[in-house]
């Protein structure tokens, strides 16, 4: 528009709607920058994780059941529950991270096995719950909260299960743990199926070598070197088999395996001259054992590319093996405990599980002949170097004849 002078009036609509528009644009501009961008999922953990925290989230649910069992019981069952009580304790203690329990996924892990073990026994024979990709057992405890004797024989038997199938995969150290734990809670489960007057739990036999074993051998194919995770949980793995070079190699573990394979054999066949009736009988039975597991330890190692190591014409065996041949044997089946254990952290594959199957076997045969193989069969473990479990918290509820009162927490 022009005024009377003729001269264009300046276009002041124009500049408030740019004044107009660069606040708006200030605004949004600071709007956006105030929101805090949403911080992205954290990684999943890996598997050996996920299979340790749920290890000790069920360990930690059985000793609870066995605790209620334990106090409730008297005479040869409160025994039979305190030693469980020890053995879950001791197990728990070893998959507890060093910064407690609640440290990592293992506080994850915990409430959701807490939500699984609500199901009580009836769940125990059922589909397990799941935490990740990990699957999780419930654990010994009814409905109504009280521990039953069934219940806990399942949840056991359940919980070990899982426990080995989850050492198929994890890593090396790791794989060893769970492979001692899974193993000392089914022959706890056996134990107490006995007092119950149940069936034991089913355990599969150790896995035959492949027909074709040898053939699979190549100068390209299986190595024998240092396997991954081998080193990890170092704390739990004393002695670990080493070659003269000082790092652990599954041709070592192999060869350690055979070698004391071998001697066992030597020691069954002169404890058979000195035993009688039924142990005699046992003994025969689990020679022949011994030495289909030699040929079994043989073959894995062909398969493998290492070298057989040369059998010994003959074993020197103390007075007291040959004074009392049945405690001598007990402590030649253990003395295979912490050789298999090396095999299950040093492997892999079609290999670990075998060693994982005979560890469970190697433990089953130590406790017919008497002996006690421990809470983690496979594992020499101090059990001074184990952290302390965390304290319970206080509840906030004052039990009284009617139940539980709820009481006011303290300013």
């Amino acid at each position: 528009m022009n005024d009377d002078s003729g001269r264009k009036r300046a276009p002041a609509s124009y500049l408030r709607y740019g004044l107009l528009a660069l606040s708006a644009f200030l605004v949004l501009s600071l709007g956006f920058a105030l929101i805090p961008r949403e911080s992205p999922a954290p990684p999943a953990p890996p598997f050996s994780e996920q299979a340790r925290a749920a290890a000790l989230a069920e360990t930690q649910d059985l000793r609870t059941a066995s605790q209620q069992l334990a106090e409730g019981s008297s005479g040869a069952r409160r025994q039979l529950f305190s030693h469980t009580v020890t053995l879950l304790t001791t197990q728990a203690r070893a998959l507890l991270l060093p910064g407690g329990a609640t440290a990592g996924t293992a506080a994850g892990a915990s409430s959701a096995a807490g939500a699984s073990s609500a199901a009580g026994a009836g769940s125990a024979a059922g589909a397990p719950g799941t935490a990740g990709p990990v699957a999780t057992a419930s654990s010994g405890t009814a409905p109504s909260g009280t521990a039953t004797l069934p219940a806990l024989v399942a949840a056991l038997s359940k919980s070990g299960k899982a426990r080995l199938v989850h050492a198929e995969k994890a890593d090396g150290g790791m794989a060893r743990l769970l492979a001692a734990v899974g193993t000392a809670q089914l022959l706890q489960a056996t134990a107490l199926a006995q007092a119950a007057g149940t069936p034991p739990p089913a355990l599969e036999a150790p896995a035959a070598t492949r027909s074709n074993a040898a053939a699979a051998c190549s100068s390209a194919g299986s190595s024998v070197g240092p396997q991954d995770g081998a080193q990890s949980s170092n704390r739990t793995q004393p002695g670990q088999t080493t070659d003269p070079s000082g790092s652990a190699t599954l041709a070592a573990a192999l060869n350690r395996v055979v070698r004391t394979e071998v001697e066992t054999v030597y020691g069954y066949q002169v404890a058979l001259t000195r035993l009688n009736g039924s142990a005699a009988d046992r003994a025969a039975s689990l020679l022949a054992t011994h030495e289909t597991l030699v040929a079994q330890a043989e073959a894995y190692t062909r398969v493998h590319c290492a070298s057989v190591p040369p059998r010994e014409p003959g074993y020197t065996l103390g007075t007291s093996f040959l004074q009392k041949p049945a405690a001598g044997l007990a402590s030649l089946e253990a003395g295979t405990l912490p050789v298999y254990g090396d095999l299950v952290a040093l492997s892999e594959g079609e290999t670990r599980r075998w060693a994982i199957s005979s560890l469970v076997a190697a433990a089953q045969r130590t406790t017919r002949w008497g002996s006690d193989p421990g809470p983690v069969p496979g594992i020499v473990l101090d059990t001074t170097l184990l952290p302390e479990l965390p304290e319970p918290a206080a509840p906030s509820a004052r039990q009284t004849d009617g139940g539980a009162t709820a009481t006011p927490a303290a300013p």
